[in-house]
This record gives structure tokens, C-alpha cells and sequence, in this order.
């Protein structure tokens, strides 16, 4: 949370110093291949790290602004791509993936920073915003549906605010042209999440039908039942948007009717 941590981090690396205590720092260092098909991903990592800090908000500004210095955000930048040395592939073409690399960045993030004695939900923040930095990615020229979008913003919960800076940070191509139109997508992305929240509270996003009307449907009692019930109810309403209390009703019928519980009749769930 320093002024200028790239120096810091830098120095740690050059001494040995992070190969005792993060050590998947250095690891980003891989080898440069002399095409340059991919990117120098420890380099790519301290500039993004830097472009994150240039995104948080004054130290007293509202949370939705990120106020800096940002421990979280800036953990995330750091660390979002501590996955790609474990899941780098040289294809038959001559290029490089990295599939899932979020995914097991994420793993490598929370097993980290427990080592470190970082607090629970620390961790648990960065790991899960490492986990989506890659989201936004499948956007492309706004084909997301209403649905995918809320999706978005139901999966960062209230990590949004660092999750918009982290994935604008991530953009370190050199290409204007492509800088530009990964911008004005991520620009299109964020107007569409306002309008569907001034329609929508998605703080209060709730199922249709609460807990015990759920319950009076089904005829069933409170337990693991009723709960894959409320979940089932929620993901219609993060997916069609209001709905309905009757057509939740209708939804919430054929889901019971799938399931194996349905056919022993009342239970105690």
C-alpha cells in the first residue's frame, strides 16, 4: 500500500527475498519467447498493478470508488495471472495458452495469502476477484444477453467497484486500436449495468416467493430442500428478471417436479 510498491516488490525479487515468501511472484518471470508471442508476464503484472493504483479513489472518497491506497485491488493486480506458469501450453501453431488460469490462480491466491496470515476475508476477496478477471473477456462487442449481464454483477457482489478497476488495469497492450475498443466495450458494459440496477435493486435481488410461501407450494418444511428451492427461485430471478409471483410459482413447480424428493411427497426437507 505503499506510494510506489513496484520498487518494493522488484527489490524483493532481485534479492531471493520473494522466492522465500511469494514465491509465485518470480515465477511470472517465464521466458520470453524471441517472437514475442506472449507477454513478459511479470512485467504485464507490475503495469497492471500500477494502472489499478491509478483507478482508486481518493482516500475519502465513497466506497464505490475504491478510496487508495486498496489492499485488495492492489493483491489482485498483483497476483491475477500467478496461474499461468502452471497452466502454460505451447501450441502446435507456435502460440501459448494459458486455459483456466483464473481458476488456479485463484487456488494459488488463497492458499498464499493464508501462508501469509492474511485475514479470511482478504483472501477471500482477492482469490475470488482473481477468479473473474477473465469474465469480461467473453463480452466481445456487447452480445451478453440482460441475463449474463446481471450474472456479472451477482457474481462480484460487492466486489464490483474493484472488479471494473482490475479489468480495466489488465488492458497493457501496446495496440492503440485495441486498447481502444476493449475501452469502449468495457465502457458499453458498465452503462448497461447502471440501467439494469436503476431498474432493478440488485442489492435486494431476492426470489419471488420468500422462504415460507416457497414452503406453502411445496409442502414441504424448513431444511436443505427449501434451500436448493430458494436458490433455484434465485437463479430465475437473476436470469429472466422479474418474473412474477405466478410465474414464479409455475417455474418453481417444474424444478420440484425434477426432483427426486417430489415423488415422497411432504417432508419434513
Amino acid at each position: 500500500t505503499a506510494a510506489h510498491p513496484r520498487a518494493g516488490l522488484e527489490l524483493l525479487v532481485a534479492s531471493g527475498i520473494a522466492q522465500l515468501v511469494l514465491p509465485e511472484l518470480p515465477a511470472l518471470r517465464l521466458e520470453v519467447d524471441e517472437h514475442h508471442r506472449h507477454k513478459d508476464v511479470y512485467d504485464h503484472s507490475m503495469i497492471v498493478l500500477e494502472q489499478a493504483m491509478d483507478l482508486e479513489g481518493p482516500s475519502d472518497g465513497p466506497p464505490e470508488s475504491v478510496p487508495g491506497p486498496d489492499l485488495v485491488l492492489r493483491l489482485a493486480a498483483l497476483l491475477h495471472d500467478i496461474g499461468k506458469p502452471a497452466t502454460r501450453r505451447f501450441e502446435s501453431g507456435g502460440g501459448v495458452s494459458f486455459h483456466h488460469h483464473e481458476v488456479v490462480g485463484a487456488k494459488l491466491v488463497a492458499k498464499r495469502l493464508k501462508a501469509l496470515r492474511f485475514d479470511k476475508d482478504t483472501t477471500r476477496k482477492v482469490a475470488r476477484l482473481v477468479e473473474l478477471h477473465l469474465r469480461f473477456h467473453g463480452y466481445g462487442d456487447g452480445q451478453w444477453t440482460d441475463s449474463a449481464v446481471r450474472r456479472y454483477v451477482v457474481d462480484a457482489g460487492d466486489l464490483l467497484p474493484r472488479l471494473h478497476r482490475l479489468t480495466r488495469a489488465d488492458c497493457t497492450t501496446r495496440n492503440v486500436k485495441k486498447a481502444r475498443r476493449l475501452a469502449a466495450a468495457y465502457d458499453d458494459l458498465e452503462v448497461r449495468i447502471e440501467r439494469l440496477q436503476a431498474e432493478e435493486e440488485f442489492k435486494a435481488l431476492r426470489p419471488e416467493l420468500d422462504g415460507n410461501e416457497i414452503a406453502q407450494v411445496l409442502g414441504i418444511s424448513p431444511g436443505p430442500v427449501l434451500g436448493r428451492a430458494y436458490k433455484h427461485l434465485l437463479q430465475v430471478r437473476t436470469d429472466d428478471g422479474p418474473v412474477g409471483k405466478d410465474v414464479a410459482r409455475e417455474r418453481l413447480l417444474a424444478w420440484w417436479a425434477e426432483q427426486p424428493e417430489s415423488a415422497q411427497g411432504p417432508s419434513g426437507g
